[in-house]
Order: structure tokens, then C-alpha cells, then sequence
């Protein structure tokens, strides 16, 4: 019995879909890092400010959960977290529960620049909406047909 390699699974309106949505990811990368760097802050720093404020309010965003979220060691974050506070974006607290954890909070500066940069990143992900949403609805529809014809 052989069994099938991902490489053998793909057909070549997957590799144009595929192809497609990386295209559309990459135009939608460069134009916010090109609006963020018109702010004068790093594509890293605008990822980390997002991502404390789209935490749920209950929660608290610890440098910990901020490497996580970015995908980047914790030490980096440390760093990132020094240069945003030292930028006046953001505030570092020991936690209540462990004064061992730090707690990083948006300052009223980092919400200014984040609402200039959210509005400008929503209008263009709107624009890019219906070419993302093709090239994923040709993928997901190519496993549903499969899963189909397997359970005829």
C-alpha cells in the first residue's frame, strides 16, 4: 500500500490559490509595514501594541504572553517591551497576584497611534476581503469535495 505525499494531494488550481493568497498576504505585509514606518514605529512594535490591545479586558498581558503572541523568545520581548515603554507606548506593572510578572499596559499614545493605524489597516483588508476569501474558499472547497467523493 502506498500512501500519499501532501506533494501528490495538490493540484495545480491548489498551487495558483495557494500562490494567490501568499501574493495578497505579502501586498497586505508591505503596505503596513510602509503605514507603520510613516508613524515611525517597527512593524515588531505595532504587532506588540495590537496585540495587548486586543487582549480580552479580563485579562493582563504579561511579557510572556507578548512572546507568544509575536512568535519571538521571551528575552526579545523583554527588549521590545523596554523600547515600547522607554517610547511612552506603554506601561510595565508588577502583577498584584506574583510581583514577579510584569504587566504591560497601553498608554493614551499608543491608543492614538493604534486607532490611525487599525482604521487604515480594516479599510485595506476590506479592499483585499473578496480576493483573500476566493483564494481561501478554493481550498477549503477542494477538501470538501474530497471528503465527498470519499464518503460516496
Amino acid at each position: 500500500m502506498t500512501t500519499k505525499t501532501h506533494e501528490d494531494a495538490l493540484s495545480p488550481g491548489d498551487y495558483e490559490a495557494l500562490a494567490d493568497l501568499r501574493y495578497a498576504l505579502r501586498r497586505f505585509t508591505e503596505f503596513s509595514n510602509a503605514e507603520v514606518s510613516n508613524l515611525g514605529m517597527t512593524p515588531q512594535q505595532h504587532q506588540a501594541l495590537l496585540a495587548i490591545k486586543g487582549l480580552p479586558p479580563e485579562k493582563e498581558m504579561t511579557i510572556g504572553m507578548l512572546a507568544e503572541r509575536l512568535l519571538i523568545a521571551p528575552h526579545s520581548a523583554t527588549e521590545l517591551v523596554n523600547r515600547l515603554s522607554d517610547a511612552g507606548y506603554i506601561e510595565r506593572l508588577s502583577s498584584k497576584d506574583d510581583g514577579r510578572r510584569q504587566i504591560v499596559r497601553l498608554m493614551d499614545k499608543a491608543d492614538g497611534i493604534l486607532a490611525k493605524l487599525s482604521g487604515a489597516h480594516l479599510h485595506e483588508i476590506r479592499e483585499m476581503a473578496p480576493e483573500l476569501m476566493q483564494a481561501l474558499r478554493i481550498l477549503q472547497d477542494r477538501r470538501k469535495l474530497e471528503k465527498i467523493a470519499w464518503m460516496a
